[in-house]
């Protein structure tokens, strides 16, 4: 049984709508899942008014940004009926926790009904006829799918685009790119156009998207969260790298999002018991912050450093105990990354986007060139380099040690009531294909996958050219509150999700 301390949060009390006077005529799109799940059960707005105001949305930002690729509106609208339905015949107490509140999913999850294609021209026409474990435990706590989001093909760029979809574009800046391979989650939640999401994480799939479009993102514990149900799949040890999680707009919404994911289903054998804290309950005098600017590698722009810094400071003028401090051999991340997924087993990228065939040719990339390849170019440049990797096994032998010497010293560093500040990446959102001449770059993500650390990504407001900032939290194996708390309070300190004023003007 996974025993998971309660926050309260959604509960009859409404402890997150304390102190708070709710005004009906606040845009729905710019509060929290709980709130309006709240609003919802005490019958102050109808899951159908909720849902409407949020395909409204959707149908607004969807032309520019590309981010839901496959709607199920028809369906939504019919079960936030029922919600409403059960609404009036039902005590709020007796409602589940996101009563009535729209989400969206990432197109690698089954949902039933909808297309689960990963980007891979050749799964055109696969439809989900199950839900997967995560989406079916959204559900059952009261979640209203509204449809699938933009992937990186196959789930393993930093670029959310692919020959099934197309590109998604930065709801801050369309010329910069969103991330990946949760790109059409972090992208769409950034618009306002729904207040959280499903994502999953093997190196900063995530992370990186809540990163480049200004919102929340958790990646739990490796194991707390099950991944069956998605495509494609890791196997063998990468199974322990790869979790499901959530992405939200407002911070309040990550831990009662965690309490339903989490918890063995008994088919991810990676997927275990945990007893996790309460981040009600964490009292910034007691934790310990260590503050590590960057890997000792690869530079990171003075905006994210500045912000890390406030981040820091604030910190530790609330009563934490704040170190500055290096990890040298945080330089060796993406060996460390790219040895411990190679050890894995289980099918080949390569073999994944050959539907079977193991495919390294010249071919492959010519067929790109004269413009007839299914692939994106960065999923060929992938296959190959992949294929390098297999070559030099003595390398990986010594990457794989370094990796468990520096999970040590971590986890040394971090004892049962420390967090680490991290950098989310080493730049703001780049443009679009920058990340073609700097492929390394998600080294400041990946590492935490294979050390199997709990890691709440944070926005911290926008740069000079309105284009967002953010820094990665920290810490040891189970203590996801400890990461979420301290997340709840530098958006109360530094305010969290910036929505895009193209979409919202001078209103927020």
């Amino acid at each position: 049984m996974n025993t998971v301390g309660r926050t309260g949060f959604g509960n009859s009390g409404d402890p997150s709508m304390q102190g708070q006077a709710v005004q009906l005529e606040d845009d729905l799109c710019l509060l929290s899942g709980t709130r309006l799940a709240s609003l919802i059960r005490s019958g102050r707005v109808t899951a159908r008014e909720v849902l409407e105001r949020h395909i409204e949305q959707i149908e607004r930002v969807n032309p520019v940004i590309n981010a839901l690729v496959h709607d199920r509106f028809e369906h939504a609208r019919r079960e936030a009926d029922e919600a409403d339905a059960r609404v009036r015949q039902t005590a709020p107490e007796d409602l589940p926790l996101l009563f009535g509140v729209p989400c969206s999913i990432k197109e690698a999850f089954s949902l039933s009904g909808m297309p689960n294609t990963s980007g891979l021209m050749a799964r055109r026409g696969i439809t989900a006829e199950r839900d997967a474990t995560v989406v079916k435990r959204l559900r059952e706590g009261g979640a209203i799918p509204v449809g699938v989001t933009n992937v990186s093909e196959l789930c393993m760029w930093m670029e959310s685009s692919n020959r099934v979809y197309g590109r998604t574009n930065n709801p801050y800046d369309p010329r910069r790119m969103v991330g990946g391979s949760s790109g059409g989650e972090g992208a769409l939640i950034a618009t306002g156009a729904v207040p959280f999401g499903l994502g999953s994480d093997i190196g900063g799939s995530i992370r990186m998207p809540a990163f480049f479009n200004g919102v929340f993102g958790h990646k739990p514990t490796g194991g707390l969260v099950p991944s069956t149900g998605q495509f494609p799949i890791s196997h063998g040890d990468a199974l322990h790298m790869l979790t499901s999680g959530p992405l939200a707009r407002r911070a309040e919404d990550l831990w009662p999002l965690l309490e339903l994911m989490a918890g063995p289903d008994g088919q991810d054998q990676a997927c275990r018991d945990f007893l996790l804290g309460d981040p009600s309950s964490v009292d910034l005098r007691n934790i310990v912050v260590l503050d590590v600017p960057n890997d000792g590698k690869r530079p990171v722009a003075s905006s994210l450093e500045r912000a890390q810094q406030r981040a820091s400071s604030w910190l530790s003028a609330a009563g934490a105990a704040v170190h500055k401090t290096k990890l040298p051999r945080m330089a060796r991340a993406v060996e460390i990354w790219s040895a411990r997924l190679n050890r894995s087993g289980g099918d080949s990228f390569a073999c994944l986007l050959g539907s079977g065939k193991e495919d390294r040719s010249v071919g492959l990339l010519a067929r790109w060139l004269l413009r007839r390849s299914p692939h994106t170019l960065p999923a060929i440049l992938l296959a190959y380099l992949e294929g390098i990797q297999s070559l030099t096994p003595e390398r990986s032998r010594k990457a794989l040690r370094e990796g468990e010497i520096l999970k040590e010293e971590v986890l040394g560093e971090l004892g049962s009531d420390g967090v680490m500040l991290y950098p989310s990446f080493a730049r703001p959102a780049p443009l679009h294909y920058v990340p073609m001449l700097r492929p390394f770059e998600f080294r400041y993500t990946a590492i935490f996958n294979v050390l199997e650390l709990p890691v709440t990504q944070v926005p911290l407001g926008l740069d000079e050219r309105g284009v967002p900032l953010g820094v990665q939290v920290v810490a040891a194996p189970g203590n996801d509150h400890l990461t979420i708390a301290v997340a709840m309070e530098l958006e109360r300190a530094f305010g969290g999700w910036r929505p895009p004023a193209r979409w919202f003007g001078d209103s927020t």
